[in-house]
C-alpha cells in the first residue's frame, strides 16, 4: 500500500521491511510506495501524533514488529519522499 505520513509530534520510528528504521520528527513526510512493508510508531521513550495518507483502500496487515526491529538502530532522515 502506497502510504504517506506527515509527523505531528513526537518522535516516529518508520522502517521498510529489512531497511533501516528511520527516527522522524515533526515537520518530516515520509513515503512509503505501494506494495513496499513497512511499519511505524512511536519510539519507545516518546510520543507521536501522525497523519497517515493511503493512496488504495487496500490494506494488508503483516506481521507483528519484533523487539529487535523496534528497539535497533535509528538514522533520521527528513522528508523521505
Amino acid at each position: 500500500m502506497g502510504q504517506t505520513l506527515y509527523i505531528i509530534e513526537g518522535v516516529a520510528l518508520v522502517q521498510s521491511r529489512g531497511g533501516h528504521t528511520i527516527e522522524a520528527r515533526p515537520g518530516d513526510v515520509i513515503h512509503t510506495s505501494p506494495g513496499e512493508e513497512h511499519w511505524h510508531g512511536a519510539a519507545p521513550d516518546r510520543f507521536m501524533t501522525h497523519l497517515a495518507l493511503w493512496e488504495t483502500d487496500d490494506t494488508t496487515w503483516p506481521d507483528h514488529v519484533t523487539d529487535a526491529e523496534y528497539h535497533g538502530p535509528r538514522v533520521t532522515g527528513r522528508s523521505r519522499a
